[in-house]
């Protein structure tokens, strides 16, 4: 990842930076500058301290608006479908943020371009960064066009596990079960997946880096396939 590399990121989503130094900070992953003996203060991990507060209240303020009729908890839970880690790295996979992110050698190579964990902060150190840039509605912006939209998929995914318990309890469809299908990959970079069984019949798999994240996606296929089926 060069300079020019990390500039063209301006043109992916849409907002030009006043001070690109703000772009490469929160682009700077603690690995690589630690390799590269740069101070703690460029990193990107105070962006994401500042990005996730700024998240929280944009997307607090977002469903308070839209969603009248819904009780605290409710919520709080459709917020955390929003802004908890495994969604914001789907946000960083639809931008392509990983191929922009500046790491280590070791962490570039063991993987950490496509994990969650380094993607979804990345994603927060960006808002940040737009934030102290631009301002609240330009931080706004880009939660809108990137963060809360398809509430109803996200919230789906991020809750699948209880929701497709819920089906299987109301319509009595048998006795539900996880199963370990495969585990593949070196220690630093697992990935797991996961059958969905009922009364023993796999009817959906899911892969992820760790097995919750495979059994949830294992979980919002079967409510896929089963709403489909009972369409």
């Amino acid at each position: 990842m060069n300079k020019q590399d990390i500039s063209e990121l301006q043109h992916v989503i849409g907002y030009t930076f006043n001070d690109i130094s703000l772009l490469y900070n929160a682009m700077t992953h603690s690995s690589y500058a630690h390799d590269n003996g740069l101070s703690k203060e460029k990193c990107n991990e105070r962006l994401e301290f500042l990005g996730d507060a700024v998240l929280e209240l944009i997307s607090s303020e977002y469903l308070f608006d839209n969603y009248p009729n819904k009780t605290e908890g409710e919520l709080t839970k459709i917020r955390a479908s929003l802004v908890s880690e495994q969604p914001l790295a789907y946000v960083a996979k639809e931008i392509g943020l990983g191929e922009y992110v500046f790491l280590s050698n070791g962490e570039d190579k063991g993987g950490g371009r496509l994990r969650p964990s380094i993607t979804s902060d990345a994603v927060e150190a960006l808002l940040g960064a737009i934030y102290l840039d631009g301002g609240i509605d330009k931080a706004r912006e880009f939660v809108y066009k990137y963060i809360v939209n398809d509430i109803e998929n996200k919230n789906l995914f991020y809750d699948a596990k209880t929701i497709l318990q819920e089906i299987v309890q109301k319509y009595k469809l048998g006795e539900l079960k996880y199963v370990e299908v495969e585990e593949r990959g070196p220690e630093h970079m697992k990935e797991y997946t996961f059958g969905c069984t009922l009364d023993g019949k796999r009817i959906s798999t899911g892969t992820g880096s760790t097995k919750k994240q495979a059994e949830q996606k294992s979980a919002y296929k079967a409510i896929l396939k089963l709403k489909n089926e009972n369409r």
